[in-house]
């Protein structure tokens, strides 16, 4: 058995299959703290004792959908999601997004490319540097750094881990445009190498709890072309 160091990052793998299971649990054991779950019961009650720093988690499981597991998961902390699919097709991979996953893989998958993923959602956490921890208003939106807190018209909106950090840090810089590669690199992490669409897909879910109507954003304005930007006039920091 390798020992690892104790501030090596925590993985919890949930899949069903034990082949699969097994096979990840071996390969990254090499580098990573690992747990392993074959059922969303077991998966929850593990998260809680092992807290993770990434669930790499299947989209089928025996008593719980991946889209249920992740999104309770991330309503507890911050913590990554790579959801496993054997499905392919778009709307698909568009669901597995908008349940809060970071990231996603369709199997059957080299253990290769698992490793470059990890590693890239990993350092993430190391590369984002919030701007600031000021508290945020504009008009009827407050925004909570702190406490990863948004209330619209005082009524708090349940916002999954990336909607909040999409969410924050367009509006840290009101009125500035950025493309979908430059919100990767700030937002997803210096070396995502996930799907480009994430962008819009997030975006997309956001404006359906932000704004009063989707098709017309008062908070997220599309700069077409181009990307996003956050964009609301008389806005006051406090």
């Amino acid at each position: 058995m390798v020992m690892l160091p104790a501030t090596n990052p925590k993985i919890l793998v949930v899949d069903d299959d034990f082949g699969v299971r097994n096979l990840i649990y071996r390969f990254l054991g090499r580098k990573y703290h690992i747990e392993s779950a074959a059922d969303g019961k077991t998966a929850l009650s593990m998260f809680e004792q092992f807290n993770p720093a990434l669930v790499i988690l299947d989209w089928n499981l025996p008593d719980i959908s991946g889209y249920n597991l992740c999104e309770e998961m991330q309503s507890r902390n911050n913590v990554l999601v790579m959801m496993l699919t054997s499905r392919n097709a778009e709307e698909d991979k568009i669901k597995i997004l908008s349940a809060g996953a970071d990231d996603f893989m369709t199997k059957p998958f080299s253990l290769a490319e698992v490793e470059v993923r990890v590693q890239a959602l990993l350092r993430r956490i190391r590369c984002i540097n919030p701007s600031s921890i000021q508290r945020l208003v504009f008009k009827q939106l407050a925004i909570n750094p702190e406490g990863r807190e948004v209330t619209l018209n005082d009524k708090p909106l349940n916002l999954t881990a990336l909607e909040f950090n999409i969410l924050h840090f367009l509006a840290s810089h009101p009125g500035q445009a950025w493309s979908r590669s430059q919100l990767i690199q700030k937002v997803w992490g210096c070396d995502y190498v996930g799907d480009g669409r994430v962008v819009d897909v997030h975006i997309g879910q956001l404006r359906k709890k932000l704004e009063v109507d989707h098709n017309v954003p008062e908070f997220i304005k599309t700069v077409r072309g181009y990307g996003y930007k956050f964009e609301l006039p008389e806005a006051t920091t406090a």
